[in-house]
């Protein structure tokens, strides 16, 4: 499979139209102006994944993972770093709490996040594919990138498409990753619909 940028510059596309829903959601939920973005959009090999370097280096992530089974199928994550987490529970709550403590209510507001923006994402590329796929319940994690994604893995993954998100909510910038991780075949699937419902050449 060739991944061109033509490729990339879809799925990025997509995705800001995902986080931007997201956003909205979040701000309508919240109360809070949220801005949110996507600078940078990768797609990696399922093995390189482990050796990512940016907010996936650290060795105790919050990720909400949600799995999705269609035409394409694999699990769509939104990850944060413990500092990140503990700021954006910070900025929706407003409670303080310690990084390594997280409690039911620090839980219950990142799932709410992470399904929001899973979701969001997850429908703005089905819509656009006119595709229909079914989702699992959302699931709440901790742990290393490598822990996170083995967690009752049953299938084999072959490609993830990676997009460094920034939250902006007033003067304070969190940074998250939205992950999708294809089953074998699945991206490939993805990209040929891309390319049926744009037109262009992927």
């Amino acid at each position: 499979m060739i991944i061109d940028e033509g490729s990339v510059d879809a799925i990025r596309e997509l995705i800001n139209i995902g986080v931007g829903r997201a956003a909205g959601l979040l701000n309508e939920m919240t109360g809070t102006h949220i801005h949110l973005m996507v600078p940078e959009v990768r797609i990696l090999r399922y093995a390189d994944l482990v050796r990512e370097n940016r907010v996936l280096e650290h060795d105790r992530l919050s990720a909400v993972t949600l799995k999705f089974e269609g035409s394409f199928s694999g699990i769509s994550m939104l990850v944060f770093p413990p500092e990140s987490a503990a700021i954006l529970i910070t900025a929706l709550t407003g409670e303080r709490i310690a990084a390594p403590d997280l409690d039911a209510l620090r839980i219950e507001t990142l799932n709410e996040v992470g399904n929001i923006v899973n979701n969001a994402v997850m429908g703005s590329i089905t819509n656009v594919l006119n595709e229909h796929l079914t989702y699992s319940m959302p699931t709440y994690l901790e742990g290393s990138i490598a822990e996170i994604i083995e967690t009752g893995r049953t299938v084999d993954y072959d490609w993830v498409i990676l997009a460094i998100s920034q939250f902006s909510l007033a003067d304070l910038q969190v940074v998250g990753t939205i992950m999708m991780i294809f089953e074998i075949g699945s991206l490939d699937t993805l990209l040929k619909k891309l390319q049926d419902a744009e037109g262009h050449r992927i």
